[in-house]
């Protein structure tokens, strides 16, 4: 068995669980959201910008559980060769399983809190990944993974840049920022050996029609 089209998602989860931790409580991620919204939208309220802040946190819940998902899901259908019914299943209750487990930690840190709301709302995040590819738009899901994970990478820097100059600290940034582009290099390298071994395959058949 390979291992390369299993470790996009076990890394993932890594990612996950270390967000899971006081690193990327309400209180951090404040400190390094809030000075980019301020510059953002200097005409917004204090509350505004707090509410714009809970907005992105509950934005990341779906973000995070909605590439897990498409994570697990090409690795079912391309290393089990599972149905797309039976990976979209898998991978549902993988990532649902690991929400739970994500706000059972969380409700031993002082930092954080335990919500069956935000496993719900992880639960979303997962189900529309893979109702996406459940219709068949199978190049719409990985178009979409590739840009929630372009985003994360491209996004990042930009803000990590941003706080350099304004001397913030970039906090979990300097893990998912790297994360996301290194997800990128895999499946760019994934990708291209699928399309070796496709061609080696094509390029085999011609040569036995051509044999008498």
């Amino acid at each position: 068995m390979r291992l390369a089209p299993w470790l996009p998602p076990v890394l993932w989860m890594a990612v996950t669980a270390w967000l899971s931790t006081d690193i990327a409580s309400g209180e951090h991620t404040s400190q390094l959201l809030l000075p980019a919204l301020r510059w953002l939208l200097p005409w917004a309220t204090p509350g505004q910008l707090h509410t714009v802040h809970r907005l992105l946190r509950k934005g990341a819940h779906l973000t995070e559980y909605a590439i897990l998902a498409a994570l697990w899901y090409r690795a079912f259908t391309r290393e089990r060769n599972l149905s797309a019914r039976a990976a979209s299943w898998t991978a549902f209750a993988i990532s649902l399983a690991w929400a739970a487990l994500d706000e059972w930690h969380q409700s031993f840190l002082p930092s954080r809190t335990s919500s069956a709301m935000d496993v719900a709302l992880d639960g979303a995040g997962a189900a529309l990944a893979l109702v996406v590819d459940w219709r068949a738009w199978r190049g719409m899901l990985d178009g979409a993974t590739a840009i929630l994970l372009w985003l994360a990478a491209v996004g990042g820097a930009a803000v990590i840049a941003m706080n350099a100059w304004t001397g913030v600290p970039s906090g979990t940034l300097w893990v998912t920022t790297p994360a996301a582009g290194l997800l990128l290099l895999a499946r760019s390298r994934l990708r291209r050996l699928k399309r070796d071994a496709s061609g080696s395959g094509d390029g085999g058949g011609r040569e036995a029609l051509r044999d008498p």
